[in-house]
């Protein structure tokens, strides 16, 4: 498996975004963090617009979720 930047920001974010616990919760400013350098554009639909690499990254985030 193979990570580059850009895999490992945009599966944090997507993450933060499907997992936050509401405005005051840690994901939620970690979400607010992330978008200030990434922006998705409307073609990208959270996790199915992640690369294969991308989506690993996420499902291991959820996985330390449990």
């Amino acid at each position: 498996m193979e990570f580059d930047r850009f895999d490992i920001v945009e599966a944090h974010y997507w993450h933060a975004v499907d997992y936050h616990g509401g405005q005051w919760s840690d994901l939620y400013a970690k979400q607010c963090r992330i978008s200030r350098y990434y922006k998705p554009g409307l073609m990208h639909q959270g996790y199915e617009s992640l690369t294969e690499n991308g989506q690993d990254i996420y499902n291991q985030l959820v996985q330390m979720e449990d």
